[in-house]
């Protein structure tokens, strides 16, 4: 099935290159059909990059969804032109009288400042805890995640000493999980941050269950009892020269950066990255689309609670 857009959005053409079947907003309307409603808050700077990222996997499923773009109006992105904003992207009190099957909070690269130092951070509290009576299940990605546990959950992020960054392997704790239905025993998931936090403290809460983690990055998913709120702390939406535009980006910089760990062939930069964490990336958003959304949410969306 289709995911539906916004008419013009850049990310049709590139979605249509790829084979997935993209409708937009005029061709919808003559469909008698209910698609998902899921809401993308980008807090993202590539604004384009990422929507096309999130569309790419939520439109590889059965399910007819339509994607709903929401920025923060406390903080004005700078790295996209101001008209893409305007013409597809809308505020909270736009949509805040709306219910939504789903919702997808992205990662920000805001995390080396305490959260009450992120100038959007109010009001994304104030979104969070809308979600929790407007939502059926929200996603939350990398910084998102840490934001998330933070804010319902208190659980702080600690800073890390140097940036977690490469293609890692993960296992699943919680087998049984719906969520990581068809996932094989070690699954690779890409990770670029310079903060985690502690399972102990996860382990702390009772409302959460620790769905995966590895070794060397910590824990990975986390969920509650009936997935209202999932928390990855991954980047498993990434396309797959992602971490090569980050490497060389900070290389430009000057930063003292080590070259992204199990992604290029030889540990060699000039060699094609290797992408190991696509399959994987689509499974998790076509079993939360299926099992945490399509099958939990009502139909008459004004019943969500």
């Amino acid at each position: 099935m289709p995911i539906k857009i916004p008419n013009g959005l850049p990310a049709t053409e590139t979605l249509h290159n790829e084979n997935i079947f993209v409708i937009n907003e005029t061709r919808a309307v003559t469909q008698d059909i209910r698609p998902l409603k899921i809401l993308l808050l980008n807090l993202m700077p590539t604004k384009i990059v990422t929507e096309t990222q999130f569309a790419r996997l939520l439109g590889n499923s059965p399910l007819q969804v339509e994607m709903e773009l929401l920025q923060t109006a406390t903080h004005k992105a700078t790295h996209v032109d101001s008209a893409h904003m305007l013409s597809f992207y809308k505020t909270f009190d736009e949509i805040k009288n709306q219910k939504f099957d789903g919702m997808v909070i992205t990662g920000a690269p805001v995390e080396l400042m305490a959260f009450e130092e992120v100038n959007y951070w109010d009001e994304l509290c104030e979104i969070m805890e809308w979600s929790k009576t407007h939502v059926t299940s929200t996603l939350h990605i990398c910084w998102g995640a840490q934001a998330g546990l933070y804010y319902h959950y208190g659980i702080n992020k600690i800073n890390l000493d140097k940036k977690l960054f490469g293609i890692y392997p993960h296992r699943a704790d919680y087998k049984n999980s719906m969520l990581l239905r068809g996932f094989d025993d070690t699954f690779m998931v890409p990770q670029s941050r310079y903060t985690t936090v502690e399972r102990a403290d996860v382990e702390k809460v009772d409302a959460l269950k620790i769905l995966a983690s590895s070794e060397e990055t910590g824990v990975c998913i986390v969920t509650t009892d009936k997935g209202r709120q999932i928390f990855v702390t991954g980047h498993l939406e990434y396309d797959a020269d992602t971490l090569k535009k980050e490497y060389d980006r900070d290389i430009a910089k000057g930063d003292d950066i080590a070259v992204p760990k199990n992604y290029f062939p030889d540990d060699n930069p000039e060699n094609a990255p290797n992408v190991s964490w696509r399959s994987h990336a689509n499974l998790l958003f076509s079993n939360w689309l299926n099992y945490f959304v399509y099958q939990t949410t009502p139909y008459d969306l004004d019943e969500i609670k």
